[in-house]
């Protein structure tokens, strides 16, 4: 591989890094936003911390940060930069396959924590009232199972009629958009695996080049 490859190689993972740069931005501000009109609130009373902001907060951040150390290793050839990059990359990946593996072997019992949650955040209702109501609204569902979960006040959320409870309707919605959501994810891996092969590429073609130049 020639300099010309090389400075193609470097201007490739500097314009791949810039675009998740600025989709970083985007989640961040999302995130920040939602944070700051709080249009989801709280869902789980026992876990303050994790609502949709946080969550899109910290995935934004982190994909910030990979994303600028890719860009400025790529564009000022610093080993260094391509390896942080790389290794926190690879972190990531391992960290997703642990989850999922995590995910599917306590399957039944991730099923019944989300369920206790869920009842226990009824019990704080006052807590939890702009999660449920988007919930509601969003799934067209009312309750955990249904609508005398709400026992002595419904909320006005809640569609008219008999519908089903939002833990059913959001395994529904899961399974039914499975097919896009397995893409996504294997997209999203191998946009990562992409991203560690250019960068460990590159960084042997540095040391290529330097020897070469006899730096």
């Amino acid at each position: 591989m020639g300099i010309s490859s090389l400075k193609l190689l470097k201007y490739v993972l500097f314009f791949f890094n810039l675009l998740f740069w600025f989709c970083g931005c985007c989640i961040l501000g999302f995130g920040v936003y939602l944070l700051m009109y709080n249009n989801f609130g709280v869902l789980f009373h026992n876990l303050p911390s994790l609502t949709l902001g946080n969550v899109l907060i910290i995935v934004g951040s982190i994909i910030m940060v990979v994303a600028f150390l890719g860009c400025m290793g790529s564009i000022k050839e610093n080993k260094c930069l391509l390896m942080s990059f790389f290794i926190l990359l690879l972190i990531i990946l391992l960290s997703e396959v642990v989850l999922a593996i995590l995910l599917f072997v306590y399957e039944q019992k991730l099923d019944n924590y989300v369920a206790e949650g869920l009842r226990h955040s009824i019990e704080h209702y006052n807590d939890t009232i702009a999660a449920w109501d988007s919930i509601q609204s969003f799934l067209q569902c009312c309750g955990i199972h249904n609508k005398s979960d709400w026992k002595d006040i419904t909320p006005k959320s809640c569609p008219e009629g008999e519908v089903e409870g939002c833990y059913k309707k959001a395994q529904e919605w899961f399974h039914t958009n499975f097919l896009y959501i397995g893409i996504i994810t294997i997209c999203v891996c191998v946009i990562q695996v992409l991203g560690m092969s250019f960068a460990l590429t590159l960084n042997c073609q540095i040391d290529k080049s330097s020897r070469v130049l006899g730096l």
